[in-house]
């Protein structure tokens, strides 16, 4: 990299963002969103922890495989058999990378009880070994925020001379602060002997809601590749999110001079498809790509809006690929219309899916007066997590409520066999679900229920939240209606499809090693 201004973008989604528990990407999910990042601009793709299961290695071997501009790289801890699988995986790139790593803290130098010097050859012998396989090769002291200065300069000398071409310094527990951030590259850049020669990148957790400020001030002090992920996904709160950083070196080009290739007209896209592969909504005061990002609710901003937009917005909404021109959708609106609004929201269909979503949207339109914008996203949404191919699918629903008790009657079609069963409950959401459970008998425990209102009324759609849990795994399930119990149900159903799914996978893959992010 020649260019000092120019900060690369290290997309993580696929990696750090998937170990959020429930976020589970499927194969060919992963392939479509590196697609999008590819296409977008992304500098590098941590696709996957190729050790971690066969399902992560063939995902980060293809996606190698498919990768037109970005370099491909795969996670591996500091252990040589980790570090071959790793190249195995990427080697097919046009551009691989090996990323490897260790704890060097205090509390992670203790995980492995190593001492400081025996770590130090560890790091020595596994760096190495990555530089004989690649010449790209990315070193990761994870808890670097925590780990004493003068230790962590001696093991990023160690790691250069290794052959790492790029030091990431993270914030593993997102411990740190904006001012410390910044020392901590300024120190490492000054101290460290060939520091000038590798790249500097910064990789932060949000635990104390400052991951983008730290990744900002990382790179003000000198680093100059920032690790991020669409949406903030990722570990506990979560990681610097792509669009917030790159947004925000855009709009304060004034005080930041740095440069991304991102084209940002695609953020909205990716931000909506990311949410609705991994289950994760996006909050609605989130930065850029939140709902509430362009509204204005009080006067005195829809008047300041009105006479110019700038007194009450740094950005357009055509800056992350928001059409600003709105097609009013209603029950006499075509296919053509509902295509063009898709698009307007960054989904790009086929014929197949948009009939299917057609068909949702007018019965959407006979019951509502208004369809909004979100409205649209949720058939979308429900369409996508509620498909013909899943084992379990809701048929037809009955529910009965009042003083009198709650009971419903349930009927689904299980691997293609209808079944019809009676249920009471202390609820009408209890009594369905308990229906649900006599058709499909199950151990795993409800940890989530959330019901969201997509828009305002009485005749809103809601957006209902469902997560599970059995045997460790965590799936997630959503669903869209104007009736909630129903969207309930669908929801419900929904997270145990991805609980089948997720239960055929481990037998496939066999015990699924313990991950930790760094």
């Amino acid at each position: 990299m020649t260019d000092k201004n120019r900060v690369l973008i290290f997309d993580t989604t696929l990696r750090d963002g998937e170990q959020s528990p429930g976020a589970t990407m499927s194969h060919e999910e992963k392939l479509e969103i590196a697609s999008m990042l590819d296409e977008m601009g992304v500098d590098i793709i941590e696709a996957g922890f190729p050790i971690a299961s066969e399902g992560d290695f063939a995902a980060v071997s293809d996606i190698a495989k498919q990768a037109k501009n970005s370099v491909i790289c795969g996670l591996a801890r500091a252990q040589l058999p980790d570090i071959d699988r790793c190249w195995e995986a990427v080697r097919h790139a046009r551009r691989p990378r090996i990323h490897t790593f260790i704890g060097t803290s205090p509390l992670h130098r203790a995980i492995p009880n190593l001492d400081m010097d025996q770590m130090a050859e560890r790091i020595e012998q596994t760096v190495t070994h990555a530089r004989n396989l690649c010449d790209n090769v990315q070193w990761s002291p994870m808890d670097a925020t925590r780990t004493e200065h003068d230790y962590l300069c001696r093991v990023v000398e160690i790691a250069i001379k290794a052959g790492a071409t790029t030091i990431n310094i993270p914030d593993t527990v997102g411990y740190t602060a904006p001012r410390e951030s910044a020392d901590l590259i300024r120190m490492l850049l000054e101290r460290v002997p060939g520091a000038e020669n590798v790249v500097f990148a910064t990789h932060c957790h949000n635990d104390l809601g400052m991951a983008t400020a730290n990744a900002l001030a990382a790179v003000e002090a000198g680093a100059r590749q920032i690790e991020c992920t669409i949406n903030g996904l990722g570990e506990r709160a979560g990681n610097t999110a792509l669009e917030e950083v790159v947004m925000a070196l855009k709009v304060r080009h004034d005080i930041m001079p740095y440069d991304t290739g991102i084209d940002t007209t695609k953020i909205i896209g990716i931000s909506r498809r990311v949410a609705q592969v991994s289950g994760f909504p996006v909050q609605f005061n989130k930065a850029i790509v939140g709902k509430n990002a362009f509204l204005h609710e009080s006067g005195i901003h829809q008047d300041g809006v009105l006479k110019n937009v700038e007194t009450f917005e740094i950005m357009r909404p055509a800056d992350i690929g928001l059409n600003e021109t709105n097609i009013a959708m209603g029950k006499h609106s075509g296919r053509a219309a509902l295509r063009a609004k898709l698009a307007d929201l960054g989904y790009e269909v086929g014929d197949n899916q948009l009939k299917d979503i057609f068909v949702r949207f007018k019965a959407l339109a006979d019951r509502k007066k208004e369809v909004y914008d979100d409205d649209i996203v949720a058939l979308v949404q429900d369409a996508s997590a509620n498909t013909g191919d899943d084992h379990l699918q809701v048929k037809h629903l009955r529910v009965v409520c009042g003083s009198d008790g709650q009971s419903a009657d349930l009927t689904m079609i299980v691997d293609g066999q209808e079944q019809t069963v009676h249920a009471t409950g202390d609820g009408p959401v209890d009594a369905c679900f308990n229906a649900v459970k006599q058709i499909f008998p199950h151990n795993a425990t409800l940890k989530l229920y959330q019901v969201h209102a997509v828009t305002e009324g009485t005749d809103a759609q809601a957006t209902v939240s469902v997560r599970m849990e059995e045997d460790g795994r965590i799936v997630n399930g959503q669903a869209a209606d104007t009736d909630t119990i129903l969207a309930s149900v669908k929801a419900y159903v929904g997270a145990l499809n991805h609980l089948i799914v997720r239960r055929t996978r481990a037998g496939k893959d066999g015990k699924e090693i313990s991950m930790y992010s760094h």
